[in-house]
């Protein structure tokens, strides 16, 4: 996928969802689900029945989407998707790298798999998106979650092979084909989300903004009807949704080999936390029954950051009446590019998420990971020799949020990156750092006002280039507008 069609399709879901998401209050949801790995023996959960009702609006069970579902539909949509794709860009871009005929695609199969050098944006921001179209094709079309990262898979595949003429990529496959999941989920939820807060009367800005978020999540349901119209049962989790409109400017700047940096930047930030444990009989059985999505739209530099975590499989636990909380296997898609360079990382972790005390008068939440990742790395407008490599990435991320009543929350977040380089045999390696410092004060209602420190450092060591190391810390004002749960404190008493 293009860079500059990457940047459009990002923009607009990160518009839309800002503007939308955080006004979806509505009741609680009766959804289907029995059975909970790990659960919590002191909650229960609720009845499998699906409450009375016609089929195909927002109370719809999985049964009836499962039972409804295929498996060819979503096959051939890739297959025209990727097709109307490379038409696409072989009318926008000069050269041969899409003129790909029946020569090329042989080329490529008998090839070996390389690393490719396009630029960092496309394949780091637009592969993912990519592949999250694939992977949202396949969901909207009642498959699972494992189901659809398959057909992401073999989509990215049959990108590489037959949608460009150059030699396939390991780093697009991992990138698109896993990446684009980790991304692909929590758009396809998000979308769902808005339908299904509808509660049957789904108008025209309801799809509209489904389909922005997620294009076949309302494609298919326009395309087909009743067979897919049915809505992706949320369960009514608890959520923490936040817009933020800001600015922010340089208090640190150490840009190494980077020439270009603009002090001051207005930012436009929307984040959501999705599934958070402590509510009764909440169940954590599907992939991203909890994940965490943030992304950040910059007028330096387009995107600041795109970030996603989510649960792949865990148990719930809990420690008497003051922690809940889930652990287990994690996904994460991460992009982060804090204008004086760039890093992304594909990633699997053990982790922990979890909540002590229900915010009366305190409550603290809290994320740890520890995992691996296929990661990039490069500068931002460097000089000299080409600074961008790819490796394997041990990482770990801490995120704490302190909840002060219905009043304030204090958020700090901690990353770190070890990125090796082996893959691209550079015999280096690439140390980044970053730590985010939030204060958020509710005035009124929804509406509350944050400030934010947020700082971030590479240190870089290769063979054939100079040590480097950069280092940026901005300090932020921003207008907050909260979501209906305002700062996500579960209360399970």
């Amino acid at each position: 996928m293009t860079t500059g069609g990457a940047h459009r399709f990002s923009a607009a879901i990160l518009l839309m969802a800002a503007l939308l998401l955080p006004g979806l209050a509505s009741p609680a949801l009766a959804a289907a689900a029995a059975g909970q790995c790990g659960a919590d023996p002191n909650v229960q959960a609720p009845p499998p029945e699906s409450p009375p009702g016609p089929p195909g609006i927002w109370h719809d069970s999985e049964a009836a989407i499962r039972a409804r579902r295929s498996h060819w539909i979503p096959a051939l949509e890739i297959l025209g998707f990727d097709f109307l794709l490379n038409q696409t860009d072989r009318r926008l871009y000069n050269g041969d790298a899409y003129d790909s005929d029946f020569s090329s695609i042989s080329d490529n199969w008998h090839s070996h798999w390389v690393t490719d050098d396009d630029p960092f944006a496309t394949n780091q921001l637009g592969h993912p998106y990519q592949g999250s179209i694939y992977h949202e094709l396949a969901r909207s079309a009642g498959l699972g979650f494992w189901e659809s990262l398959g057909y992401t898979f073999t989509g990215s595949i049959l990108w590489e092979l037959a949608g460009e003429t150059t030699a396939p990529s390991r780093n697009d496959q991992v990138a698109s084909g896993i990446g684009g999941s980790f991304l692909g989920e929590p758009l396809f939820r998000m979308a769902s989300l808005v339908l299904e807060n509808g509660r049957g009367r789904i108008g025209f800005w309801r799809h509209a903004a489904a389909a922005v978020i997620a294009p076949p999540v309302v494609a298919n349901r326009w395309l087909f009807g009743d067979r897919f119209d049915a809505i992706f049962p949320s369960r009514d989790p608890v959520y923490y949704s936040r817009l933020q409109v800001g600015v922010s400017g340089t208090t640190q700047s150490q840009p190494g080999p980077s020439t270009k940096l603009k002090r001051d930047e207005a930012l436009l930030d929307f984040s959501l936390d999705y599934g958070l444990p402590g509510k009764p009989g909440y169940l954590y059985r599907r992939p991203f029954d909890y994940f965490s999505f943030q992304a950040t739209a910059s007028s330096a530099n387009g995107f600041e950051n795109v970030m996603t975590r989510g649960l792949l499989a865990g148990a719930a636990y809990g420690i008497g009446d003051h922690q809940r909380g889930v652990w287990g296997l994690y996904g994460s898609y991460d992009y982060i590019a804090p204008q004086i360079f760039r890093v992304s990382t594909t990633a699997l972790s053990i982790g922990t998420t979890s909540q002590w005390g229900t915010a009366r008068p305190m409550a603290l939440q809290a994320t740890g990971l520890l995992g691996v990742g296929y990661a990039a790395v490069g500068t931002i407008h460097g000089t000299g020799d080409r600074d961008y490599h790819y490796g394997f990435a041990p990482q770990a991320a801490l995120v704490l949020r302190a909840i002060f009543g219905g009043r304030a929350s204090l958020d700090v977040t901690a990353r770190d990156y070890f990125v090796t380089g082996v893959v691209d045999n550079r015999g280096g390696r690439d140390n980044i750092a970053r730590a985010d410092l939030s204060l958020t004060l509710r005035l009124h209602h929804k509406h509350a006002i944050a400030a934010k420190y947020l700082w971030s450092r590479r240190d870089a060591s290769y063979s054939d280039l100079v040590d480097a190391t950069q280092t940026r810390g901005t300090v932020g004002i921003f207008y907050t507008r909260l979501g209906h749960d305002r700062f996500g404190a579960v209360d399970w008493r």
